[in-house]
């Protein structure tokens, strides 16, 4: 059985047309919009679904309040692939389906999720080389002239949960997932089985002094072709009045050592999570070999404006390979709930999250 990726995620909100604008001016390709709803199709053939709070086609009861996406619809490549996930999942949880097919379930942490059979589209990407001192592989010409930032595919969603060892576990146990890295007591990175990007999901630990005590939507990464698409983006919606989260924690556009990508993150309309442009992250297979990291270290390669935590000469150099989990067990949780973390953890605050 194999999960492709995020097929589809569904946004509840207040204000439609604010949100509606929001992501045009992020570079989504609208697809149609109405009174109730507005969808934007990207080249791989995901979707971004858009309703109002309210609306009888959103999870109930609804997972949260507020705005952020309310269903994570994950895409599957055969009938007989979601038959088998279905039957997996109705061993540990409630499974109902739709007249269409689709799977929908609550998993143990709060978070609703749909699957349904995916043709997920090829994507069309067009990067120049990259020069350096002693090797110039694009010789006598220019980098490529872009307008703006196009989002091609949805890279990975982000969730607040209340026992985050226990959430990845049960993706892995019922789709498959993979286990990519972890962020020790601050999250699990885990990959669809069907997709070779870094991670599809991330799962923050409740626990920090940041998060919720209860699943929550954190955010939501697009993936772009390079460097410039992001510095479009990011200039784009600078220009158009949308709030850069990160200008002054972990400095606009910057990179993660974890995963390797380049990130700049936008606040979505309503206080709803997070909207991440993405771009040069690592791409895995199944001979991955699983890493553990000092959340202090995976967090930032580099960034202008930084929180404290995550600069100066004290940073340990602490990454170390995990294919045993041996990481996961200071972590596990008989029942889920907030409880105290120690260590550098327990001194976070507001202006570290969009660092981790």
């Amino acid at each position: 059985m194999t999960v492709l990726g995020v097929e589809s995620v569904v946004f509840g909100v207040a204000d439609l047309a604010e949100h509606t604008r929001f992501w045009s001016d992020f570079g989504l390709p609208l697809e149609s919009s109405s009174d109730t709803e507005t969808v934007f199709r990207l080249m791989s053939g995901s979707t971004v679904i858009v309703r109002l709070h309210g609306d009888r086609r959103l999870p109930s009861p609804d997972p949260f309040a507020g705005d952020g996406v309310k269903e994570t619809v994950w895409g599957v490549d055969t009938a007989e692939s979601l038959d088998r996930i279905a039957a997996s999942l109705a061993t540990e949880v409630c499974v109902t389906r739709d007249v269409d097919g689709t799977v929908r379930c609550v998993c143990p942490d709060g978070q609703p999720i749909a699957l349904r059979v995916w043709n997920k589209r090829a994507v069309v990407s067009e990067t120049s080389p990259v020069n350096t001192p002693a090797q110039w592989p694009r010789f006598n010409q220019h980098r490529i002239w872009r307008k703006r930032a196009m989002p091609k595919t949805i890279n990975h969603v982000v969730f607040f949960s209340p026992d985050y060892v226990g959430s990845f576990e049960f993706y892995e146990r019922h789709m498959g997932f993979r286990y990519a890295d972890h962020s020790k007591g601050t999250g699990i990175f885990a990959r669809a089985p069907g997709t070779f990007e870094h991670h599809s999901i991330f799962w923050v630990n409740c626990d920090l002094p940041i998060a919720p005590d209860h699943f929550k939507f954190m955010h939501i990464a697009f993936g772009c072709d390079d460097i410039d698409e992001v510095m479009l983006g990011a200039n784009i919606m600078d220009n158009r009045g949308w709030k850069n989260t990160t200008m002054n924690t972990s400095g606009g556009i910057s990179r993660h050592r974890i995963s390797s990508a380049i990130y700049y993150y936008c606040e979505i309309p309503g206080h709803g999570g997070e909207a991440e442009y993405h771009a040069d992250t690592d791409y895995l297979d199944d001979s991955w070999v699983p890493r553990a990291w000092d959340f202090k270290f995976g967090s930032l390669l580099w960034s202008a404006n930084a929180p404290a935590i995550f600069r100066g000469e004290n940073i340990p150099w602490d990454m170390t390979f995990d294919a045993d989990r041996a990481s996961f067990e200071p972590f596990r949780k008989a029942t889920p709930g907030k409880r105290p973390i120690g260590g550098d953890l327990a001194n976070l605050t507001d202006e570290d999250e969009h660092a981790i």
